[in-house]
């Protein structure tokens, strides 16, 4: 495994937090973090990874949590950022072996809770619901959700203070001033953990190496109108199951 040690020294006592990443790190795909401090844990997202086209006979990939087995009984909560598979696709292996209570907004646990029934154990999961704005207390973590701009709604990142510091992780986001939904990441949450002093950030990178901005979703609805008007019959549309706001944009 990976891991990452931050660290204060503060009236002579040492405060360490240790990060260990157990998916989703330099990959695409089963995301999964471990927050441990004081010998208690925060899990972060439990995803899954699809395989690729040489694994015959493989569903999907789910992340080696050994090392989560090994302190099952200091799991104080797994948080869920938002209702992707590569963030929830896991989650009902993970909560066979670790009954950890479950965080996460409206739309994210529905999503849980409709996977966790199909396994037949919905009704035995702790899932409780968290707004974006809302700080929770998780055993020695304060986690605070602040919503971000995704390609599925009800998506939140997490500052997590600590004794050994201030950790933002951002979740998986997207910069759109003009989401289709008119709920833009929450830049006002993210300037306040700043003037705090950030002592580590963990932020989704996909694309961070192409120069240049992302256009916003909202381009697309004068693309469909296009399309759909010019079109001499039927059209047919495909998107991503998760894409709610696609959805949205070509029944308006």
């Amino acid at each position: 495994k990976i891991e990452l040690i931050l660290k204060k020294v503060k009236n002579n006592m040492s405060k360490v937090l240790k990060i260990i990443p157990l998916g989703g790190l330099g990959e695409v795909g089963k995301n999964m973090m471990a927050y441990e401090y004081n010998g208690q844990v925060l899990v972060v997202d439990t995803g899954l990874m699809f395989p690729d086209n040489d694994m015959i006979g493989v569903d999907y990939i789910i992340p080696d949590f050994d090392y989560l087995l090994e302190k099952g009984h200091k799991v104080v909560g797994i948080v869920i950022t938002h209702g992707h598979e590569d963030h929830i696709g896991a989650i009902q292996h993970v909560l066979k072996r670790i009954p950890a209570p479950v965080f996460g907004t409206k739309l994210t646990l529905g999503l849980v809770e409709v996977k966790l029934a199909r396994n037949g154990m919905a009704s035995k999961a702790d899932l409780r619901p968290v707004k974006a704005g809302e700080s929770v207390q998780i055993g020695p973590f304060k986690v605070e959700f602040f919503h971000v701009s995704h390609s599925i709604p009800d998506a939140v990142g997490l500052g997590i203070p600590s004794p050994a510091g201030l950790v933002v992780h951002t979740g998986d986001f997207k910069f759109d001033h003009t989401p289709v939904d008119n709920w833009p990441t929450d830049f006002v949450k993210l300037s306040e953990l700043s003037t705090r002093g950030v002592d580590l950030l963990l932020s989704d990178s996909t694309n961070s190496e192409r120069a240049g901005w992302t256009p916003s979703e909202r381009i697309i609805g004068p693309a469909l109108d296009q399309a759909i008007r010019n079109a001499p019959g039927r059209v047919i549309i495909a998107t991503f199951a998760s894409l709610i706001s696609r959805m949205q944009q070509v029944a308006d």
